[in-house]
């Protein structure tokens, strides 16, 4: 009924924007924090210098890598065929207007609570929601839905088991040793090649699939070896600056270790920033894109459509204004809560869910950056032992994971069917 679009398209569309700047800033206030989380837990950074190193990075990432073509349909969760949206693109419009709202009410809700979720979840549950009410239950690829529920177990798992092993390598190569200071200078520069690599594929794997860039794997891992030997080179420039305090007790002579990979978590806080920049913009911008193509062509549906750039600044803008006013309360969760975290501990847990989300790439496993950061976290954890955890915080966090999905899906069946009621 493209009568609906002609006679409401102006108004969908500024429903649209500002729901999508709402989700956004959702975004920014929860998904953002947690890739800061760790590096403002551990002291490496400040609350302002993490924003202000996610307003460059993660505007950047979004702005040059979040992607020219945005899929319409986010994640396959929808059969384009059994939909029906040539016959109805207002069903369509109404869909992605709900989901945007409902994922972004409940990110809003979650990090008034400190909650770290997943807005890839959130807005994917959404989407479950109206299909299932405005289309059918066949419309929606439920395989894919099954795979999303497993990857809440098996990527904390990977990520946890990822972190336990970095942080013993730590432990054994430096901390333990009679020399911590001196073995940290020694070994540091070696973990921040590894950080320049996984980071690097992180953004050439995932993060630069958007622009249309043909790189190959081997390509890939050709050019993170490259970037991976210039980030160690700029490490071992910054590491030359640092001093040992003079030792007036071991307390002071772990200070001294600690900054030396108080320089690491600088380097994985930006890297990480531009990686989910890149990524989780298309959570906010994707449905809003689908809206736009729709209604500027006049009810037209199309699979794809192609992304404008102020679709993008909005998205990107909307990310950086939600780390601001509200990231801090996710960040404490992520950083200080779970359990304590300090610049060699933090390291391991970042670098261990950079790795996840690379190897999930690469192997086609959905799996989101929340969870495999939480699991990061809690291998570090788990590391000095299950007293050094918060289990109270844990259970809590868990509970939000698993409602995730039914409630995106819940509020985006009741914001649908309003949409119809009042719209036709």
């Amino acid at each position: 009924m493209p009568d609906i679009i002609s006679q409401y398209g102006f108004l969908l569309l500024a429903l649209g924007c500002s729901f999508s700047f709402f989700m956004a800033w959702g975004v920014g206030a929860n998904d953002v924090a947690n890739a800061m989380g760790t590096s403002v837990g551990a002291r490496a950074i400040t609350i302002k210098q993490a924003i202000v190193i996610a307003m460059v990075f993660e505007f950047a990432g979004a702005w040059l890598a979040g992607g020219e073509v945005t899929s319409t349909i986010r994640s396959s969760i929808i059969d384009v065929e059994k939909a029906g949206f040539d016959e109805h693109p207002e069903l369509l419009v109404y869909g992605m207007l709900s989901s945007l709202l409902a994922a972004g009410i409940w990110l809003v809700f979650a990090s008034k609570h400190g909650w770290p979720v997943s807005t890839t979840h959130s807005i994917i549950g959404a989407i479950i929601g109206f299909a299932l009410v405005g289309i059918s239950a066949d419309s929606v690829i439920w395989s894919q839905v099954w795979s999303i529920v497993a990857s809440w177990v098996v990527s904390p798992l990977f990520s946890g088991f990822i972190a336990f092993c970095l942080f013993m390598t730590v432990q054994r190569l430096v901390l333990a040793t009679d020399d911590p200071f001196e073995n940290a200078k020694k070994y540091v520069p070696y973990y921040i090649f590894l950080v320049g690599f996984v980071i690097a594929m992180v953004t050439l794997v995932k993060g630069l699939k958007h622009v249309g860039l043909e790189i190959t794997f081997g390509q890939s891992v050709l050019m993170a070896v490259l970037f991976g030997f210039f980030t160690m080179g700029i490490g071992i420039f910054m590491l030359k600056r640092i001093k040992e305090v003079s030792m007036l007790s071991n307390e002071d002579r772990f200070k001294s270790v600690e900054r030396v990979f108080a320089v690491l978590m600088i380097f994985t806080a930006c890297s990480m920033a531009f990686a989910h920049g890149s990524n989780d913009v298309a959570n906010a911008i994707g449905p809003l894109a689908a809206i736009n193509g729709v209604i500027q062509s006049g009810g037209v549906f199309a699979t794809q459509s192609a992304l404008p750039m102020w679709i993008l600044l909005l998205g990107a803008v909307g990310i950086v204004a939600g780390l601001a006013t509200w990231g801090y309360r996710v960040m404490s969760t992520i950083g200080r809560n779970i359990t304590e975290l300090t610049p060699s501990r933090g390291f391991a847990a970042e670098l261990a869910a950079a790795t996840t989300v690379v190897i999930a790439s690469g192997t086609g496993i959905p799996v989101s950056t929340t969870h495999t950061l939480v699991g990061a976290v809690l291998g570090v954890g788990i590391a000095r032992g299950i007293g050094a955890i918060n289990l109270k915080i844990v259970g809590k966090i868990f509970i939000s994971w698993i409602v995730t999905l039914p409630i995106g899906a819940v509020l985006s069946i009741i914001f649908f069917s309003i949409f119809q009621a009042v719209l036709g």
